[in-house]
Parts: C-alpha cells; structure tokens; sequence
C-alpha cells in the first residue's frame, strides 16, 4: 500500500476517535446539569393565566384520539382559558367523529400533494389566527398522546418565566408492552433527564420533541411555521436558534406517548426521524456553528452539536470496525494514541454507559419494575440499531415523502394513573 495512503487512513481513523470521544464527552458533561431541578423551582416572574389553543394533528387515528382529547378536557385549568381542535389530516377512517364525540373542535383537511404533520399544523395555525377569538399560545400534540393533569398549570408557569416556546416531558404510555417500547421508554427518560433538563438548567435552548410543546401565537406570527420536513420540531428549534430564540422546559408537565410495539414499526420510524434529522442537519449545521462564533451563542453551538448526531454515529461505527480489525498491512490505525485503540477502553466506556441508565432510572423511581432489568440489556440492542438506520436516513434524506405509524393501544389517563401506581409501590 502506498505510503501517502498509509498516512491518510492513519490521521483519519485518529481524527474519527478525538470526534468520537469529544462528543462523548461533551455530551457526558452537559449531562451532569440534568440532576438538578433548580430552574424547574424557580418562581415565575408574574401569575398571569395565559390562554391556549390545544391542538391534535391527527391521520387515521379512531382507535387513539378519543382518550386523547377526553385527557385534554381533565386538565386542572380554568377550562374558559383553552379550547381543544382536532386536525383530521387526510383521514378515511372515523377519526374526525370520535373527536367531535368526545367534545373537540374538529376541522377536516384534505390534500393528496401536501402531506404530513408540518402541513396540517401550518394549515391549522393559519385558521387558528383568523379565529374571533384570540389564544396566547397554542399547544400541540399527537393523537396517540394522553396528557398529565397539571399539563397546562405548569407551562404557565414557564411562560410566565419569560419563555415563548416550551417542551413538556415526553414519557411513554406503554412502557412494557414489548421489549421495543421498553427501550424507547428508557431513551425517553434519559432525553428528560440528561439532555432537555440539562440545558434548562444551563439556560440553553431545549429541543423541541413532535408533541407537548407551547408556540406564543404573536412568536408565531412573527416568525411563520414553515417547518414541512419529516421532522418538524426540529427544523423550528433550528430555526428558533438561528434567530436567538430559546426552547424552555417544563419537567413536569408530562406528555405520554405511544411507543411502537414491533421492531419493524420502530425500524421504519427511525428511518423517518433519520431521514428528518439528516435532511435538517444539511440545511442548518453550517448556519447555527456560523452563529455559534460569530456570536457567541452557546445555544446555537449546542443545537449544532445535535444536528451532528447522524455523523457521530457513523464515526462510532469506523472507529470501533478500527479498533477490532487491522487492515493487512497497514499500521495500527489507531497507533496515534494506544489508548484509542485499546479494546479493553472501549468496553470500559461501554460498560460504564450501561451503569448510567440503571442510575438514570432509579433516580426517576422506575426502577422497582423488575421488567426494567431486562431492558438494560435490550436497549443496547435497541441502540446498535441506529447505525443501519443513521446510514439508510442520510441516503434517504431527500426523500420527503411521509410515512404514517399507526396507533392502537387505546388506554385512558386513569388507567395510566393507576399502572404507575402498580409500579411504584
């Protein structure tokens, strides 16, 4: 092998480790603020009782939306301070009755070309501001979600700390239906904890999560929606970000969502978020790291960091196929620093991951489901399925065409409740 290509697979393969573990650390710091709740605890700076349009995108949903939009009407709030709209997007099922049933406003959308949740929202919101009556913020959730009682006192409360925008904790309404659900679930609760909680507490931007989120209708006016790509939430966070905007969050107001039952249902999901955070990541990346230091803008730099997930999995991937394997005939690809190369580190790093999400989950007091134990094991697996997916989601990330999950794990928010309870005890 020529000497000049030697040399390249050499700093190559020792620029793909420095990335790895640069983020990794990164992430891992940034992940230590997650452990307090002390911006959740501070005290609002007024106690004005804003009011909000809640709002439920919703295609093919008959089996989910009817408990979705009873959970919305339970919400301990003065109920002359929200109204509850249904969006039946595309619908051929009789999604848009069992909304009207159960109380909501419902208004039918249909458009064969325009497809998916960022066209029915921008659709709706264009309506919403031409209503006689005017909401201070408008809210917005999927079909398949129950929602927490205090949902709309505590966003209240953050809006009243100033915040325009603002995420609620997005937990899962079926944790232990399936070995999948329960790795979703663990992922979900570690996102809460260590990622959006963290940068809360740093007084950076928040990601948006798809659902349980609260948009200022004048922010929303100034700004359009705009966000059509398979991955709305992200490009509007994006998009806030880029404009000095930040996402708060609200740790207690809790949003459950249905998770997929089958691997294949995750498999194709994930594509879709893949495809979604690559598309964005193309567009954005260069735009927020531009921002980042030319302002230095710690928010932007983070949202940045986030849209390079795709790429840090990838590197993951070559680094550790570097780290088993040496090419016949070439040096250690990893020689720069043993270290980089030394398996036993990198099952230590493996191992050590592992041990935080036991703690991350004990601290959250889920950890008396003995089900959970299992489900440190299988959600490695869940994990390691990213890499096929990460490289089919870049491939793929100009295809824009919008697939639809189905729900039908139909639960009400008492039975919810009481699960918990179950598992508490």
């Amino acid at each position: 092998m020529p000497e000049s290509l030697r040399m390249i697979i050499y700093f190559l393969s020792a620029f793909i480790s420095l990335f790895v573990f640069a983020y990794g650390g990164y992430y891992f710091v940034v992940s230590i603020f997650g452990w307090s709740d002390r911006q959740t605890n501070v005290m609002p700076k007024t106690n004005k009782i804003h009011t909000f349009a809640l709002l439920v995108a919703a295609h093919n949903e008959e089996a989910v939306i009817g408990e979705m939009v009873k959970s919305l009407f339970k919400l301990h709030y003065p109920k002359e301070a929200f109204d509850v709209y249904v969006i039946a997007d595309n619908c051929t099922d009789a999604t848009a009755e069992v909304a009207r049933n159960a109380g909501a406003y419902v208004y039918e959308r249909t458009n064969a070309t325009l497809k998916g949740k960022g066209h029915a929202l921008e659709w709706m919101f264009d309506k919403i501001f031409k209503m006689d009556k005017k909401y201070d913020s408008i809210s917005i959730f999927d079909a398949d979600n129950l929602v927490s009682q205090n949902y709309l006192t505590e966003m209240n409360k953050e809006l009243n700390k100033g915040y325009d925008v603002v995420q609620g904790s997005v937990d899962s309404k079926n944790p232990f239906d399936s070995w999948v659900t329960c790795a979703y679930s663990v992922s979900f609760w570690m996102i809460s904890r260590l990622f959006q909680n963290a940068r809360y507490n740093l007084g950076i931007t928040c990601q948006l999560s798809g659902t349980g989120f609260v948009i200022s209708t004048e922010l929303l006016k100034e700004m359009g929606w705009g966000a059509t790509c398979l991955t709305e939430d992200m490009e509007f966070t994006a998009k806030l970000a880029l404009t000095g905007r930040k996402v708060g969050w609200a740790h207690k107001a809790v949003v459950y969502d249905e998770k997929p039952l089958t691997f294949m249902q995750s498999w194709h999901q994930r594509i879709r978020w893949m495809q979604g955070h690559s598309d964005v990541a193309s567009r954005f990346a260069k735009k927020l790291f531009i921002k980042a230091f030319k302002d230095k803008d710690l928010s932007a730099f983070d949202c940045g960091v986030y849209l390079l997930q795709p790429v840090k999995i990838l590197c993951l991937l070559f680094a550790t196929v570097m780290t088993w394997v040496k090419v016949t005939g070439v040096i250690d690809v990893f020689e720069i620093s043993k270290a980089f190369g030394d398996p036993q580190l990198w099952s230590a790093v493996a191992v050590l991951q592992m041990m935080y999400i036991p703690f991350v989950i004990t601290y959250e007091k889920r950890m008396i489901n003995l089900r959970l134990i299992w489900c440190y094991v299988t959600f490695w697996l869940y994990s390691l399925t990213w890499i096929p997916i990460t490289v089919i989601g870049w491939l793929k990330k100009d295809n824009k065409e919008w697939s639809h999950t189905k729900h039908t794990r139909s639960i009400t928010l008492e039975e919810l409740e009481e699960a918990e309870k179950i598992q508490n005890i």
